[in-house]
């Protein structure tokens, strides 16, 4: 399920243009449970975003499958060694990263979601500036600005892949993993 919604609240430097909202019963684990997502289609940005960020969630489950499905998502070029070594300096022991861009999670929570997970994907005025070419932004509760995912479509099936993952940087620590908290 997702909704569009346009409105011109102010989110830091740059305005919301353009939001979707995507719900999961459960998010995806593999490569076949994300590929089972009406989503999957990849026809649109906000799409491959939502995709991405869900199958971010498991990395500390099973990396190996948060690669495949991430294959998936970037299309005709895979991971490289270089993508996979920055997923685990961001990830590793910080698996509250990828859940606190879902609805519910919060510092106090250890950043854990209510279910259905729900996702919100923002497009500013400048996210589709680039023929072929977006940057969307996901809210995460741990930090005050919404962080960068950037796409590339392809022209001839009509499908958006992702190019980078730019929303990792750390955030606000979960309170009950904060000594100073």
């Amino acid at each position: 399920m997702n909704q569009s919604e346009n409105n011109n609240a102010a989110n830091g430097t740059d305005e919301i243009y353009a939001a979707e909202i995507f719900t999961f019963d459960k998010l995806p684990e593999n490569l076949a449970e994300l590929q089972a997502r009406p989503e999957a289609s990849l026809k649109s940005a906000y799409k491959t975003t939502a995709l991405t960020m869900a199958a971010l969630c498991s990395f500390e489950k099973n990396e190996d499958d948060v690669y495949e499905m991430l294959d998936f998502l970037k299309g005709p070029d895979p991971l490289t060694a270089m993508e996979k070594q920055f997923l685990k300096d961001r990830l590793r022991g910080k698996a509250y990263k990828c859940r606190s861009f879902f609805e519910g999670a919060a510092r106090d929570n250890n950043y854990s979601p209510k279910k259905p997970f729900r996702i919100t994907v923002i497009a500013t005025p400048y996210s589709f500036a680039e023929e072929n070419w977006a940057t969307l932004y996901v809210k995460s509760a741990g930090s005050d600005s919404p962080r960068p995912v950037k796409l590339r479509k392809k022209p001839s099936t009509g499908q958006w892949f992702l190019n980078e993952i730019q929303c990792l940087t750390d955030i606000r620590l979960p309170e009950e993993a904060d000594p100073w908290a």
